[in-house]
């Protein structure tokens, strides 16, 4: 459970990361499209926020994260299989989304985290 937090966790930090990233470039550079470029920024906040709801509620063992993390680790793969494709191909780019994708999705489904994530918990996380 904590090695799937973790990644979560990880994963969380590099969406904020593109956050910080994408606020700077819109500060010191001029986009092509600003309504795009505010577009992007956005939907990357709400997976940052997304991806860091999910982690931090790995911690509390809930059970809505499973189908959660699963839906943005397939989210994250078929990113990463564009990655590997194409004009500006960026397989560095495709198997940092993949391997990580791979690993959460077999944790996902490891019999311990499925039971900690299923037993019934109180408003403050103990098992009841």
């Amino acid at each position: 459970m904590l090695l799937l937090a973790a990644i979560l966790y990880a994963e969380a930090a590099l969406l904020w990361a593109a956050v910080a990233w994408l606020i700077l470039e819109l500060l010191i550079a001029t986009p092509t499209s600003l309504a795009t470029a505010l577009a992007i920024l956005v939907l990357v906040v709400i997976a940052a926020s997304w991806v860091t709801a999910i982690a931090v509620n790995s911690l509390r063992r809930r059970s809505w994260i499973r189908g959660a993390a699963v839906t943005w680790q397939l989210v994250q793969i078929a990113v990463a299989v564009g990655s590997f494709q194409g004009l500006y191909a960026r397989t560095d780019l495709g198997w940092a989304l993949l391997l990580p994708s791979v690993v959460v999705l077999v944790l996902l489904f490891q019999r311990r985290v499925i039971a900690e994530t299923t037993t019934a918990r109180s408003a403050d996380g103990s098992p009841l």
